[in-house]
């Protein structure tokens, strides 16, 4: 159970922004109070949030029995008060409603037996001169309410008590992000709880920690301080809750270096290379001391992570495609194939490595020069590893389609800014090749798994694009063997040799 004091309408109507901030698809919020105690304020706080509009027009449905609304989830806001008979509520369409977004309830004792099992009970209650707000259900939505209150909790000791939240995206891990915006501001939030250990799979210890994945804030904040250190635009942390995993951002800005279509730009995607061939020309260490006294050790991106990474195809993709697990013959040559190509990166150059350097994490900024024009998010995963991997994530963005010759000219324009002395171009090339393989090797098997185990079918359109990928990294003449296996076991595009 939750319980917060609404002093007044302004808090009720923040209180409906942060219940807002939480709501998922399926979700029924059973608004329970005498009449004058601020169900509707709420509902519309609510529908303006979801909305994103607070000037909305959101009419009282007492008349009309249901309003429904778009948004970030389309809305369905219901008023009972006039129905004779329970069963009503299935004419007035609540099921579809839950299916397809959440369902806002006045009068909710009205229906009965057919009010969800699930549903979210909130009542509101006179105390003095504001009001009472109770909140209980099922734990999981109770968990996610109790959270997004603490973030208002955590806006208010930075200074912005008064701000509005607007839900902006979450990403394909545990993350989300938010539009906070005040009077003086416009910032922005990130929700990063800390993430507990899976299960051990090798050696005692679970995929995060093989793979060297953040399981909390730090490395972020460590990483922006160090990229902004040099001189790369990386956001400002203003207010930070590192136990919590909450950060207030600098708003580097909306621009992208896709089109208004989604296309790439081949002037941004230059512009994002030569600002990676900068980052690679300066020596980075792999301890960051905080400004207050303690220091991050990052991690090296070593073979084993490597290779765990690659495993995601064995383990995911490829019972997705043949409908079958990976034979131990094919286990054994797959690992035998990618032995050999790490054992090549052992001369590759290394550098600070962002790990997710394409479009979704790099904000185009107008009217910037030179590196500033390039704002980098999105880093907590960073390691110390071969410099070519950024550079392939770049030029084979995972979620655009960059064709060859574009490909080409941001390679080019990489190549043509490392003209610092040392540089070896033709072992880069090599480590553009594996590296190219590497990473698109995991995403096939990511975005399998996302659908599967985490019900988000979406990343499945990708899935040609990274098999496309696949077939140009691995026409590299070091990569012949992992071509022919790849042919075998269904992985490269119909037809590839």
């Amino acid at each position: 159970m939750i319980e917060r004091l609404l002093g007044d309408e302004a808090a009720t109507l923040q209180a409906g922004n942060d219940l807002a901030a939480a709501l998922r698809r399926g979700d029924v919020l059973a608004l329970h109070g005498d009449l004058g105690t601020g169900k509707t304020t709420l509902a519309r706080a609510i529908i303006r949030s979801l909305a994103g509009d607070r000037m909305l027009e959101v009419p009282s449905p007492t008349f009309t029995l249901v309003q429904l609304y778009d948004g970030r989830l389309p809305v369905a806001h219901f008023d009972l008060y006039r129905i004779e008979d329970a069963g009503e509520v299935t004419e007035l369409g609540l099921e579809d409603a839950v299916r397809d977004g959440v369902a806002l309830i006045e009068w909710p004792e009205k229906a009965g037996v057919y009010l969800p099992e699930t549903t979210i009970h909130v009542k509101l209650l006179e105390e003095g001169s504001g009001r009472r707000m109770v909140i209980d259900g099922p734990f999981e939505p109770l968990a996610r309410f109790e959270r997004s209150f603490s973030i208002r909790d955590f806006l208010a000791e930075a200074g912005r008590s008064a701000a509005t939240r607007l839900y902006l995206v979450g990403d394909a891990s545990a993350r989300s992000y938010e539009t906070i915006k005040s009077a003086e501001r416009c910032e922005l939030l990130m929700n990063a709880p800390r993430q507990p250990d899976g299960p051990p799979i090798r050696d005692g210890k679970p995929y995060s920690r093989i793979a060297h994945l953040a399981e909390s804030v730090e490395p972020f904040v460590a990483v922006a301080q160090t990229l902004r250190e040099h001189g790369f635009a990386a956001p400002q942390i203003h207010a930070a809750d590192l136990d919590s995993g909450l950060l207030l951002l600098e708003d580097l800005g909306q621009g992208s270096i896709l089109d208004d279509n989604g296309r790439p730009v081949a002037e941004r995607y230059r512009a994002a290379a030569e600002t990676l061939a900068d980052l690679h020309h300066d020596a980075w260490s792999d301890t960051i001391e905080f400004a207050d006294g303690p220091t991050y050790d990052v991690p090296a991106y070593d073979r084993v992570a490597m290779g765990i990474e690659t495993e995601l195809l064995l383990d995911w993709y490829l019972p997705y495609a043949m409908g079958r697990a990976a034979t131990a013959d094919e286990r054994a040559e797959f690992h035998a194939c990618w032995d050999r190509l790490f054992d090549h990166l052992a001369r590759a150059e290394k550098s600070i490595v962002l790990r997710d350097y394409h479009s979704p994490n790099i904000i185009w900024r107008d009217g910037a020069v030179g590196t500033d024009r390039i704002g980098i998010i999105d880093f907590q995963d960073a390691l110390m590893g071969p410099s070519a991997y950024d550079v392939a994530s770049l030029a084979m963005d995972a979620r655009v389609t960059i064709p060859e010759e574009l490909e080409a000219d941001i390679r080019s324009a990489y190549l043509e800014r490392r003209t610092d002395a040392g540089f070896d171009r033709a072992a880069f090339e090599t480590a553009y090749a594996i590296m190219a393989a590497q990473r698109n090797s995991k995403i096939l098997g990511i975005f399998v798994r996302l659908n599967e185990r985490d019900g988000k079918p979406h990343y499945l359109k990708h899935l040609p694009r990274i098999r496309d990928y696949l077939e140009r990294a691995t026409r590299h003449p070091d990569l012949a063997m992992l071509r022919a296996l790849y042919g075998r076991m269904n992985v490269l595009p119909d037809g590839a040799q």
